[in-house]
Order: C-alpha cells, then sequence, then structure tokens
C-alpha cells in the first residue's frame, strides 16, 4: 500500500470513530498525538521553531521557542480531532462553539456587490469556524489545500463542506474564484502560506518573507473587498473568531507598487494577530527560508 493510500484510510478510520468519542477524551488523545508528532517529526519541528525565532524575536529564550512549539503541535493535533467530527455536530452545537465578532464588517463589504476575499492565517482552526459563517447565511466558498490522493482530498472537503461551505482546490481554475465574486460571494483564502515562488518578498517580523499575493491582486482586479478574519482556541476548546474591517487598497494603475501596497497593510494585520498568539499559528513551512532564486538576487 502506497503512503498516500494509507493516509486516506487512517484518515477515514478517525473520522468514523472520532464522532464517537467524547470531547474530554479526544483533545486527550490528540493532545498526545501532537506531541509525539513534535518529539519525532524533526523537520516539522525545526521549521517551527525557525518561525517562532522570527515571531517572539531573538530575544526569546529557547526554552520558550520549545514550549510554544509543543503547543503548536497539540494545537494541530486538535484541529484533527475537530475537522475528524465536524460533519457529525449539529449546527447548534457549531453555533455553541463558536462567538463571531465584527459580522457588520462583512456585510459592509458585500453591500458593495462585487464580492469578498475574505484572507486569515493558519490560527486556530478553519475547519469549525468558517461553518459558523455558513450557518449565518453567508455563501462561502474555502480554497483548500489539494491533498493527495484523489479520494483523501474528496474525503476532507466533504468533511468541511458539511454545513455548507464550498470546497475548491488551491490549483484549481481561477474561473470558480470569479463566479463566486460575480455572484457577491465570499472567497476565504490563506494569506501565511505560499505553494509557488510566485509570490512577493515583503518584511514579516522584521525579515523578508516570501507570502501569497494572489488575494491582493484578485481585489485590485475585481473591485471585490478584502479583509482579514482570524479564530482563536479558548482553552475550553471554543473559539472566538475576530473579522477586521475591509483593507483599503490603493489602485493608481501602478500594478506593482499597489501590489505591494496592499501587502504592506495586510501583513501589519497578521503580524498582530499571529503575535497575539504565537501557540496558535500552525504553520509548519518555514516562511522566511527564502528560495535560491530570490534570495540570491
Amino acid at each position: 500500500m502506497n503512503p498516500g493510500s494509507l493516509s486516506y484510510y487512517v484518515y477515514r478510520f478517525f473520522g468514523a470513530v472520532m464522532p464517537h468519542v467524547p470531547p474530554r477524551l479526544g483533545y486527550a488523545v490528540f493532545d498526545r498525538i501532537g506531541s509525539l508528532t513534535y518529539q519525532n517529526g524533526a523537520t516539522a519541528r525545526e521549521n517551527v521553531h525557525d518561525n517562532l525565532r522570527h515571531v517572539l524575536g531573538p530575544q526569546a529564550d529557547p526554552a520558550r521557542i520549545a514550549e510554544v512549539a509543543r503547543q503548536i503541535f497539540r494545537n494541530q493535533a486538535r484541529n484533527y480531532y475537530d475537522l475528524f467530527r465536524v460533519a457529525s455536530l449539529s449546527a447548534d452545537q457549531i453555533r455553541s462553539l463558536v462567538t463571531v465578532h465584527g459580522l457588520e464588517h462583512i456585510d459592509q463589504a458585500l453591500s458593495a456587490g462585487k464580492g469578498v476575499i475574505m484572507v486569515s492565517a493558519h490560527l486556530g482552526n478553519a475547519d469549525v469556524v468558517l461553518q459558523r459563517f455558513a450557518l449565518q447565511g453567508y455563501p462561502i466558498t474555502g480554497v483548500a489545500e489539494h491533498l493527495q490522493p484523489e479520494e483523501l482530498y474528496r474525503y476532507v472537503a466533504s468533511l468541511r463542506a458539511s454545513k455548507g461551505v464550498k470546497v475548491i482546490p488551491s490549483d484549481s481554475f481561477l474561473r470558480p474564484l470569479f463566479r463566486a465574486l460575480r455572484n457577491n460571494e465570499i472567497l476565504a483564502l490563506a494569506a501565511d502560506r505560499i505553494e509557488a515562488e510566485n509570490g512577493t518578498v515583503i518584511e514579516f517580523f522584521g525579515a523578508p518573507a516570501l507570502l501569497p499575493d494572489w488575494h491582493v491582486q484578485l481585489a485590485l482586479r475585481t473591485g471585490a473587498k478584502l479583509l482579514l478574519a482570524f479564530s482563536v482556541r479558548r482553552q475550553d476548546n471554543t473559539f472566538e473568531a475576530v473579522t477586521e474591517p475591509p483593507l483599503d487598497l490603493e489602485n493608481t494603475g501602478d500594478r506593482r507598487r499597489d501590489i505591494r501596497a496592499g501587502m504592506a497593510k495586510l501583513v501589519a494585520v497578521l503580524e498582530k494577530y499571529i503575535g497575539r498568539s504565537p501557540e496558535q499559528w500552525v504553520m509548519f513551512q518555514p516562511i522566511w527560508k527564502l528560495p535560491e532564486s530570490l534570495s540570491s538576487s
């Protein structure tokens, strides 16, 4: 059995079992899985440590970095427990789990009639929180990593779409994105992980990092409002989500300048929320290790 097929069957196993495991036990089990992954996943551990050295600053004690990193692995494991049970949660349970602030900013943005591009970081747990927006009646499309094999992607997408969120893969054609915006819907995108070397190198926590910029490009091209939204996990494993006002993007006609100006505004908000809850930034890609083609230029 190849690794991809094994991953699929592991996901299906947990997806069948976890909805029947009470949260107190489920979170304890996945906390343990997160701790073991931290201990045994050398590459992922070093990537997280490197990211935290930037977020926490050069003065951060190595013991502090290690402890925050362990929390990140445990929080990510808890996110998986939530993913495996999200389809079994009722609408009332989702509403009780997620408190949302700032819905008026979404309403304001949608009133322009050109759609909304809602971007976030890998902070908190989008798999649960996005369901709350869908249950509120917002037409929302989430752009997700195209996992392999295809059957694994389809299964995970079905869990994420269980309460009305549309899910499309990040490597799909642009047509569904433009269609959603033309229909005055919400696109939910991640702003902190690059999947190809075609983003913008910009100062992020005081050092150059390569970050995706296609959400800014899409907003400038379509006139859709661009806003940021974030969630954090509380100690009781409920979630608090905050939606920021739309960014005031400049569209002077100088495309390169306008993208950089928009990215600077976006990054300032990312820094604020990630800096507040670094233990919940479940980012396992090394953000500040630039590709050779960019670092040498």
